[in-house]
């Protein structure tokens, strides 16, 4: 196994792209061509879980008797494609203009956001219209995703890339909050279609912000040029790495059977606590809370530790039980704050280290491998926990969650005890 190599930082000879003295909690946002980003991908990550919140209310009260398994089917059909097209996503991530793509990716999604809002509002929607559309969705997510990814490090450099992607991390977390609270009030007041439709818009913000930013201050990362030479480097280059095969086993697990917040929310909610829309957008909301702590925490820090990911991954494994024991709406809620700091501690931590201990010109396919790993294993974890949400209860799906993440955790640990395989400045 090859050690992990120190990062050597190459600093922007522009000096107008970053505040060399920025320091603190935000200091990626001395970057321009960051800060017209976030904001367009803060708007952006607004509308997504509107309609995420939304899809799952519509799938469980409109379409189906409450039923968590054709929930956990639909989740399955929207993370498949992180499986299907890897062998696409990540060598395209390192080969082509990622500015461009992005585009085309971001514009594709809000399309269908705006295609499957028209079919709503005109009451035409039908459970295999959910099929698709989640399947189309994952689609265009499984090639944005490694690309947005990897972005950030275009955006400000490996310098701050750290920072920019807690930054990153937080807005996404923000918008978790206010994006489900905002689908309850629609769904309530308005109907489904709307928080459909609203998404489909949202993305317009994102592709405003990528027209604007200055090309010249991009910080290009080498491209793979070698087309023979795809897909199976990226697989070659983590299978090298204890490190990083340590990791991508650790969001296996948690990522197969513990990110499951829709499933776990919506069928507690309904089935345990009988919520309504408001409720039920509430939790989801609540739950955000922690992630958003968790990722700021995860700002403040200079550089990821691997001992963070191990940490991140008990904490969820203590959250999920307490949630599986919580005897009321308020102690659930409670709990949930506990699940998104472990969440975020571990998949900021993974994925900073995955980026910045990876070499550029393999970055897009190492980071298509973890997102494959980790949202695709959804494809698989998701009917299973709906199934037995639907079976024995949905208490018992957040057992499941909570073995997921003590597992990983031993993983973790079983790699940090082999100090010839441990990085000096991504160790403990």
């Amino acid at each position: 196994m090859k050690r992990i190599a120190a990062i050597e930082i190459s600093r922007p000879q522009n000096n107008r792209i970053m505040n060399d003295s920025a320091t603190g909690t935000f200091r990626a946002l001395f970057c321009f061509n960051y800060r017209i980003w976030a904001v367009g991908a803060l708007i952006s990550n607004i509308g997504t879980w509107i309609q995420r919140v939304a899809q799952d209310w519509f799938v469980l009260t409109c379409l189906t008797n409450h039923d968590a398994t054709i929930l956990g089917i639909i989740m399955g059909l929207q993370f498949a494609p992180q499986l299907l097209l890897l062998p696409w996503a990540g060598p395209a991530a390192d080969r082509f203009n990622q500015r461009k793509l992005l585009m085309f990716t971001q514009a594709t999604m809000g399309i269908l956001a705006m295609m499957l809002g028209i079919l709503t509002l005109a009451g035409a929607t039908r459970l295999w219209h959910m099929y698709l559309f989640a399947f189309l969705f994952g689609c265009a997510s499984a090639i944005d995703s490694p690309v947005r990814q990897t972005f950030v490090a275009e955006l400000v450099g490996d310098e701050h890339l750290s920072n920019a992607v807690a930054l990153n991390s937080s807005s996404f977390n923000i918008a978790r909050m206010v994006g489900p609270a905002v689908a309850g009030l629609l769904i309530a007041k308005v109907g489904i279609g709307s928080a459909f439709l609203l998404n489909g818009i949202s993305f317009i913000a994102v592709l405003i912000s990528m027209v604007f930013l200055r090309v010249s201050e991009l910080h290009s990362n080498a491209r793979a040029r070698n087309k023979a030479d795809g897909f199976m480097k990226g697989v070659q280059y983590v299978r090298d790495r204890a490190d990083l095969t340590s990791i991508m086993i650790m969001l296996f697990l948690i990522g197969t059977f513990g990110l499951n917040f829709p499933l776990f929310i919506s069928t507690m909610a309904i089935k345990v606590f009988h919520s309504d829309a408001q409720g039920f957008g509430l939790l989801s909301s609540l739950s955000e809370v922690g992630t958003l702590s968790g990722a700021l925490l995860a700002a403040s820090r200079k550089k990821p530790r691997f001992g963070s990911i191990v940490a991140g991954a008990v904490v969820f494994g203590i959250g999920c039980t307490l949630a599986a024991l919580s005897p009321g709406y308020w102690w659930f809620a409670g709990s949930l704050v506990l699940i998104g700091i472990g969440a975020l501690t571990f998949t900021n931590s993974a994925i900073c280290i995955l980026q910045l201990t990876s070499e550029s010109g393999v970055r897009g396919r190492v980071m298509a491998l973890g997102l494959a790993v980790a949202l695709g294993g959804t494809a698989i974890g998701a009917p299973i926990v709906g199934w037995i949400a639907n079976q024995y209860g949905p208490r018992w799906a957040l057992v499941v969650g909570a073995i997921a993440g003590f597992a990983a955790a031993i993983v973790g640990i079983a790699f940090l005890k082999q100090p010839s395989e441990r990085a000096s400045d991504f160790g403990q």
